[in-house]
């Protein structure tokens, strides 16, 4: 869980705090940062309405009542290849013309598998 900086902020369009993500996985909030600390899920501290700096997660990686199919797995790729959680963001939420559109829009999309080739590729 880290702070990130102005230009990954830009690249993400929503952001939800912990207990949103919980209601719309229909789970506790308990369970969510278990979620974030076995790297199914990725959160950054940043400023909510309050003023206060709490944890949050891309709005994008919530499918309809689960994690976007194949994120997990992707997330598991890009730290094997040492990126930090910033760096994950910020190459997730990145246009890719070859894709086309970001690696998380290909995930949502179902087209996990040319994602995940992708991330591969930065390990050679």
């Amino acid at each position: 869980m880290t702070e990130i900086d102005a230009k990954t902020e830009a690249l993400v369009p929503a952001w939800l705090t912990l207990p949103d993500v919980a209601e719309k996985l229909g789970v506790e909030v308990t369970r969510v940062r278990q979620l974030v600390k076995e790297g199914q899920l990725i959160a950054v501290r940043r400023e909510a309405e309050s003023g206060n700096r709490v944890l949050q997660v891309p709005a994008a990686f919530i499918g309809e009542g689960r994690i976007v199919k194949g994120l997990a797995g992707t997330i598991t790729l890009l730290k094997d290849d040492g990126f930090s959680d910033e760096e994950m963001l910020e190459w997730l939420f990145t246009e890719d013309e070859s894709l086309p559109g970001s690696p998380v829009t290909a995930l949502r999309e179902n087209r996990g598998t040319e994602v995940k080739r992708r991330a591969q590729a930065l390990a050679v």
